[in-house]
């Protein structure tokens, strides 16, 4: 039975699945180098799975005052890091030192920019959604909306995708600004949009996931969730998986357009933070101060770790290892397996964004303003 698929808007993501059929598997577009992390969540799928490693030890290698808060989360390409912040300003710096190469003025930003065709795309609080050179830093064309925008930028060939809190889900020409298509719904987008293969998902404030065919912007589907979403949703084959303000994590089959599973933990609080998933399991951090690890098949409890605060801050997994961080301001590391701590480090503040891993490299800004770049020491 069809449960209502509408778009995860408040605070969700879109998937667009590489095939032309619903439910087909998703294959991941190559718009993402082997290494970097050009935008929210690694890659278009929104999986939060790294493509490097890490070593043993995480210590800091570099760290950048910028003074006011950084919810951010950073993109990684070869070797700059690019990252929004609430001076109103997107700052590039340098990998390897963290000296800074260019920072440009747009409004005050929380959401993730994006990296595509040597081109950064990152919307404000102000509402307005900026295209920028990524070499020279240089704003090349901006596009105003009626909300504030919270969520990242997406690609489908020449066109980028992303939502505004004015309930709106927006494809636009890169190169032109031209509206494409938009697509409206009954709440705020929060999330970042998933694409892969000519379909979009978007979860949000309507507790409806929405399937939506890139080319034309057309709805094709809607799923009733348990609640309105407030994390950007992860596809992995024909499958999505997406936490809501109901306190549940649901997994969803694309195939028969339905929920398969939905896990709430006993300590009931909404899920904020994105999903991570691998082959066997799915991984989301919760206000219960905990992140939970649910069997990916069945909506199983494996394991759930207890953090000091509470955890937006999205997982990322790197190789056999889960890292976050937490509203006291601690960046952990546990194992995949078992839950167990590995690492745990002090940053100070509080910690929101999620992380940004490539090249060997962990990168994560604090609400006090410090920006992070941890990995082997030099």
């Amino acid at each position: 039975m069809l449960r209502a698929l509408t778009i995860l808007f408040a605070s969700a993501s879109l998937a667009v699945l590489t095939q032309t059929q619903p439910g087909a598997p998703a294959l991941q577009p190559k718009v993402v180098a082997e290494g970097d992390w050009p935008m929210f969540r690694g890659g278009p799928l929104q999986t939060g799975v790294a493509r490097t490693t890490l070593p043993a030890k995480l210590e800091i290698r570099w760290k950048v005052n910028l003074k006011k808060g950084i919810e951010s989360t950073a993109a990684i390409v070869k070797d700059t890091v690019y990252v929004g912040c609430y001076d109103d300003h997107l700052h590039a710096f340098d990998l390897k030192t963290g000296q800074p190469r260019w920072k440009v003025k747009l409004g005050p930003i929380k959401a993730p920019p994006s990296f595509y065709r040597d081109r950064i795309f990152v919307g404000d609080e102000d509402g307005v959604f900026h295209c920028v050179d990524a070499r020279a830093g240089k704003e090349l064309w901006k596009f105003e909306t009626n909300g504030e925008i919270t969520g990242g930028a997406n690609f489908s060939g020449d066109n980028v995708l992303f939502g505004s809190h004015d309930s709106t889900l927006y494809c636009l020409a890169i190169k032109t600004k031209e509206v494409i298509w938009k697509v409206k719904t009954e709440g705020p987008v929060n999330g970042s949009p998933v694409v892969a293969n000519g379909q979009t998902f978007m979860a949000g404030c309507d507790s409806h996931l929405h399937i939506i065919e890139v080319a034309r912007g057309k709805t094709l589907a809607k799923i009733e969730l348990s609640g309105q979403a407030a994390a950007t949703a992860a596809v992995s084959g024909d499958k999505l998986y997406v936490g809501n303000m109901n306190s549940e994590l649901q997994g969803i089959d694309l195939k028969k357009r339905d929920v398969q599973w939905s896990y709430m933990p006993k300590r009931a609080q909404p899920f904020y933070s994105s999903s991570a998933v691998t082959d066997k399991l799915v991984v989301a951090g919760s206000r219960d101060r905990s992140v939970h690890a649910v069997k990916r098949a069945t909506g199983e409890a494996a394991w759930s770790f207890k953090a000091n605060g509470r955890v937006d801050s999205s997982p990322v997994i790197v190789g056999q290892r889960v890292v976050f961080g937490d509203t006291s301001g601690t960046l952990y590391v546990v194992d995949l397996n078992t839950g167990k701590q590995v690492q745990s480090i002090d940053l100070g503040q509080g910690i929101t964004a999620s992380p940004a891993v490539a090249h060997g490299c962990l990168v994560i800004g604090t609400t006090d303003g410090l920006l992070y770049c941890l990995g082997k020491k030099q």
